[in-house]
């Protein structure tokens, strides 16, 4: 069995029915998107977990050897492409699928689970939700990239082929590249995902607009899934009727 991440935990109201699993970048710790949940406007949903778990610390080759948080190495960076160390995205995934066990434990199916990265957290986020066998919530991939997609291609699963996919990119961005970000956009399209792709006016972080589309974004699938078990639940009384 996989350990447990150290992690941030931040509730939005008690017993919450859904979660958001949230990967940091390369360098920062699972504080980095705490001061977003309140951004979201997500005061009149449905209770969510955020879950911000904190990446281990190792030497990090394209940083000269460098020891700081990371979900993989990365072997040198490109303008088109990266070389990574694609063992320990796979260590990652595994650490995120035992994540979500956890949330399925403590009674979140993973229908309720959505899956979130920034950066490096984006691209294991990318990976262990398309690779997933049972459907997710959805998946925010914000100023990110696909850095295994063959991997996708062979793993790929049909529970999340129709995942949700909120992506953005900034224009500005010189630390991962607008062209590697619509490159994994345009790698899904072709295979018949649908992400929302989003682009704005800044470098390698987030803005504004960005939280506030997010939150838009976030309420609306929240909003979609309790219209959903309403109308069941009238269906089934009105059955008994």
């Amino acid at each position: 069995m996989t350990d447990l991440l150290p992690r941030i935990e931040i509730e939005t109201a008690a017993d919450p029915t859904w979660a958001v699993i949230w990967l940091h970048g390369l360098g920062a710790d699972g504080s980095d998107f705490v001061p977003v949940v309140p951004e979201l406007g997500l005061d009149a949903a449905p209770g969510v977990r955020f879950v911000f778990p904190h990446a281990p610390a190792m030497p990090v080759t394209c940083n000269g050897g460098y020891v700081m948080p990371a979900w993989y190495d990365i072997i040198s960076l490109e303008p088109q492409a990266r070389r990574v160390d694609e063992a320990g995205i796979l260590r990652s995934r595994d650490a995120l699928r035992a994540l979500i066990a956890h949330e399925n434990r403590r009674g979140i199916p993973c229908s309720r689970i959505f899956l979130a990265g920034f950066s490096q957290g984006g691209a294991v986020a990318y990976l262990t939700a398309l690779t997933h066998d049972e459907r997710l919530a959805g998946l925010i991939a914000l100023s990110t990239y696909l850095p295994t997609p063959q991997r996708v291609v062979v793993e790929g699963r049909a529970a999340n082929a129709g995942i949700p996919i909120f992506a953005a990119h900034g224009t500005l961005d010189d630390v991962v590249s607008p062209a590697l970000g619509s490159a994994a956009r345009d790698f899904l399209a072709g295979r018949g995902y649908r992400p929302e792709w989003h682009e704005y006016p800044m470098p390698h972080s987030v803005c504004l607009e960005e939280i506030a589309d997010l939150g838009a974004w976030l309420r609306a699938r929240l909003a979609g899934a309790r219209a959903m078990r309403a109308a069941h639940c009238e269906e089934v009384h009105l059955g008994k009727a």
